[in-house]
């Protein structure tokens, strides 16, 4: 029983720490509520990631991502902890801010949520299989992540938010509160995504380049493209609902104006050969013709520009994730363009 409590929060832990990236529909959050959580995020993170789901709940965008996407089946584990607790991340969270850290070793997590919470039934049931420790005068429980020595801390900062990590100390981490150099680099660009419902802020150690070489799949991967990613200071993705599509826009910024021309360079290159390779006759037989067309949509209403604030030369990419274009991606992958974009200028 105890070896099946511990794995039931630190599943649980582990699907708070990830959920951002995929479930939205049930959360809500204000404007209040995200500078708390974000001012609380510790400023030397890696990335930031935060979801505010009063503005996404209601989207038609969502409510057709989700007919969309495939549910992922219920774990057994999970379920347990639902029953003995009544916490369901679904229906009883509002929003989340994490905090990650991309280390050679791990990526670790440390995350802020907001929601209704049974403290006692959460705490108890924490404790059939972990620990309890006060620290700075805050009641810290730790539980054992099932299969690994690594262990989920949690603590209750107010009764409906909830602090959370795989890093120890979790007092430490409370303590940081962007009170470092690095605080008010974080709190500009905050600033400046406030009027998105969903965004990141990667700075460079998060190693972005590398990321998108991982996730990428093969003919679409450029070694080129991943290592200019990498000598980007910061990079911001925001994502808001304009009806029933999604507008994304990705910025990179960069201390050398040579850096962000070469990436506008190799972005633009991208789109051409992307149109040209949609438009071949091969391709026309090969291809679904909607699914073509949704394509097409996305590459030609793609826009790349250029930002000079002064300090940091940057680079946007603008586009739209459209009804159109989930449903392409769905029934006809398109294959990768066979030509390589051109170099881009030095």
């Amino acid at each position: 029983m105890k070896k099946k409590v511990g794995a039931g929060l630190a599943l649980a832990a582990v699907m708070l720490g990830a959920i951002v990236f995929w479930r939205y529909q049930h959360w809500r959050g204000s404007n209040n509520d995200r500078d708390e959580l974000l001012l609380l995020m510790p400023a030397s993170a890696s990335a930031v990631v935060y979801v505010d789901l009063q503005a996404l709940r209601n989207s038609p965008f969502l409510t057709g991502l989700f007919t969309w996407a495939p549910r992922p089946s219920a774990d057994a584990e999970y379920a347990e902890f639902v029953q003995a607790t009544g916490f369901n991340y679904e229906r009883d969270l509002d929003n989340v801010a994490i905090g990650i850290w991309n280390t050679a070793k791990e990526i670790s997590f440390f995350a802020l949520a907001d929601g209704r919470f049974d403290k006692k039934k959460i705490t108890t049931y924490a404790m059939q299989s972990g620990t309890r420790t006060i620290e700075g005068g805050r009641e810290i429980y730790s539980v054992t992540m099932s299969g690994s020595t690594r262990k989920i801390s949690f603590a209750f900062m107010k009764d409906d938010r909830l602090a959370i990590t795989d890093q120890p100390e979790l007092s430490k981490i409370l303590l940081e509160n962007q009170k470092n150099v690095d605080a008010a680099d974080w709190r500009s660009r905050f600033a400046r995504l406030g009027g998105s419902p969903i965004f990141a802020v990667l700075r460079e150690e998060a190693e972005a380049g590398g990321a998108v070489a991982a996730l990428a799949p093969k003919g679409w991967r450029s070694p080129q493209l991943s290592a200019l990613l990498d000598q980007l200071r910061w990079i911001t993705l925001a994502g808001k609902p304009q009806g029933d599509r999604l507008e994304v826009v990705i910025e990179g910024e960069s201390r050398a104006e040579g850096t962000a021309q070469q990436i506008a360079d190799l972005l633009n290159g991208i789109l051409v050969l992307a149109q040209a390779g949609l438009n071949d006759s091969k391709t026309r037989k090969e291809l679904d013709p909607a699914a073509r067309d949704a394509y097409l949509e996305l590459v030609r209403g793609a826009d790349v520009s250029r930002i000079d604030r002064g300090e940091t030369k940057s680079v946007r990419l603008v586009f739209e994730v459209t009804p159109k274009l989930l449903q392409a991606a769905q029934t006809a992958p398109v294959k990768p363009v066979p030509a390589q974009p051109p170099k881009a200028k030095r």
